[in-house]
């Protein structure tokens, strides 16, 4: 649904709204008009349902006002004596069309002076949790959402477990746009593991199905700020089909705000030139340095002066394990067909010595392994770390040397996943990130890199016939944006699935910006009895210079001194009642 359409279903909203209450408003004391006019009706309806005017801003925000209207439903014919459970299911079940039989049919008087509070015990909890459900989703959807790390692709920047506020208001909340979807979920319906949201999305065309025809179109309220690059982001996954992570299923589409959530930094922004050097990422042709709180990790081969031990794994890390490596002498690379078995293998050159080259992977074949007169090589190992850290472990448990790893290796897995496109995760582009406004050439050779912005994420038809590109059915040789790219990555380098893979992320699928640890478990995904708390991350702000610290104290600090404050009113106060 465009806007046009969407402003034609509010004024349609509006005259159902009109024939089913003006004889209602009329008996209330008001004008039969007044039921008609947008925006105004809602003020004089509230008044009739003596509720606050406030309301009013609340039926028009999205998936609120899908919250809301129930609640109005049941307050306007509760102010017409219609309190029975019967009448509250009625007009519920109908979708408020009950109160055009109240409306014509019934003979019913205003009651102008009504009590608002519940006549029993399960209608106040009714009242309360609707409330509670109102005013959650409008904070997790507009303000601030709670989220937790869920991998280790930013670790160790943030860590597995971490739990963090999202704000929504920093680069400006994006309102839903799925407006059939159940409050305070994502994407599933918790225990059911169905979803959450009726949609679907055409594979073909990329638009919303019939199953949702009132999908709002995209907005985004105004923005305190730009997001800039290094920024750690929040945004919907544009590459997500999966219905159920972990479980080999039939993927689905979903609409853009049901995606799944990723968090990553934003190496680059709109307008950037970008390319990957030996694992560095360069912007506009500079090297990019990052912040100080950005701890980046890459794999690196260590060598030790004896066969790997306990002592070193557990001084490097278990869970930072990359693997072993096999040695090649280099009198066997010179054999006719060594080179290309070795790229069929995906063998990746670690390092090398004056007689023998190191390669990581594995040989499965004995007769290959036979060939390449390949060995294992037990005192050299892959560990991920960073750079800082590398240097530190060198002398330690008997390591002699780490040297950074890199892929070099070229693979049509990385973005756009073209033949004449190749690429690896340390030596990429460069690439243009496209800004909205911006047009630029169109060719064979350059359509891989924005396909999928053309067609899926700006919506036009696409086709190539030999060397003529067409778009919406006319031949073009340009295209102009419609609104900006963005290049996520994963500070953990080497286990990261992001923009090097799935390519740029649209504007229109940014969610918000992490601003706070509140709480941080680590063995979050090993069962609650091996849970522990890392007491120097929790409430502690994800951004900032140095390293985090911990503001938990003062919050304790300041809770405390509001017990004692309200101990002490409370007692003033009862020394007054008597």
């Amino acid at each position: 649904m465009n806007g046009t359409q969407w402003i034609i279903f509010i004024l349609i909203i509006q005259v159902i709204h009109f024939l089913g209450t003006w004889k209602l408003y009329v008996k209330a004391g008001r004008k039969a008009w007044e039921a008609a006019i947008p925006v105004y009706n809602a003020i004089v309806l509230m008044q009739i349902i003596n509720r606050p005017k406030w309301w009013v801003i609340l039926l028009f925000i999205p998936i609120i006002n899908l919250l809301m209207f129930p609640v109005v439903w049941v307050e306007t014919i509760r102010s017409f004596g219609k309190n029975s459970l019967l009448d509250t299911w009625l007009v519920i079940l109908t979708l408020g069309l009950y109160i055009y039989y109240v409306n014509y049919v019934l003979d019913v008087k205003y009651i102008e002076d009504r009590s608002l509070h519940p006549r029993t015990g399960l209608g106040e909890w009714v009242s309360s949790i609707v409330f509670a459900i109102v005013a959650a989703t409008l904070v997790h959807t507009y303000f601030m959402q709670p989220y937790v790390i869920p991998t280790g692709s930013l670790e160790k920047t943030l860590l597995i477990g971490d739990f963090l506020f999202v704000s929504k208001f920093h680069y400006g909340a994006r309102t839903p746009m799925t407006t059939v979807a159940a409050p305070m979920v994502h994407d599933t319906l918790p225990i059911l593991k169905t979803r959450s949201y009726l949609a679907d999305v055409d594979p073909e065309t990329y638009k919303t199905s019939w199953k949702n025809k009132l999908q709002l179109p995209y907005f985004r309220l105004p923005a305190l700020q730009k997001i800039k690059r290094n920024d750690i982001v929040v945004f919907s996954w544009p590459a997500d089909t999966v219905y159920r992570f972990f479980k080999r299923e039939k993927g689905v589409r979903k609409p853009i705000d049901k995606k799944s959530n990723y968090v990553k930094r934003c190496v680059g922004i709109p307008g950037d030139s970008l390319s990957i050097i030996d694992g560095y990422v360069h912007i506009n042709g500079k090297k990019t340095v990052l912040p100080g709180r950005a701890k980046v990790q890459y794999i690196h081969a260590v060598t030790t002066k004896e066969p790997l031990n306990n002592t070193v794994v557990n001084l490097l890390g278990r869970d930072e394990y990359m693997g072993s490596v096999v040695s090649i002498p280099k009198e066997a690379l010179n054999q006719e067909n060594a080179e290309e078995l070795i790229n069929r293998l995906s063998l990746e050159k670690v390092k090398e010595d004056s007689t023998t080259v190191f390669f990581a992977g594995s040989i499965p074949n004995p007769k290959v392994k036979s060939f390449l007169k390949a060995s294992e090589t037990n005192n050299v190992s892959l560990f991920n770390m960073t750079e800082a850290e590398a240097k530190n472990y060198v002398g330690q448990a008997g390591i002699t040397s780490v040297e950074k790893f890199g892929f070099s290796q070229e693979t049509t897995k990385t973005f756009p996943q073209d033949s004449e496109h190749t690429g690896t995760t340390d030596s990429f582009g460069p690439i243009y990130l496209p800004k909205k406004g911006e047009t630029i050439p169109l060719t064979i050779s350059s359509l891989p890199f924005y396909k999928k912005i053309i067609h899926e994420y700006e919506g036009n038809s696409l086709s190539v016939s030999g060397n003529q590109i067409t778009i919406n059915n006319e031949v073009v040789d340009s295209y102009t944006f419609k609104q900006d790219y963005y290049w996520m990555m994963g500070d953990n380098r080497h286990r990261s699935e992001d923009s090097r893979f799935w390519g740029y992320v649209p504007e229109n699928h940014i969610v918000g910006k992490p601003v706070f640890i509140w709480m941080s478990i680590d063995g979050i995904n090993d069962g609650i009895g091996n849970w522990k708390i890392r007491w120097d991350r929790v409430f502690t702000t994800v951004g900032g210079n140095g390293e985090p610290k911990s503001y938990f104290k003062y919050f304790l600090l300041i809770l405390a001194g509001w017990f004692v404050f309200d101990f002490f009113r409370k007692k003033k106060k009862k020394k007054a009642s008597l």
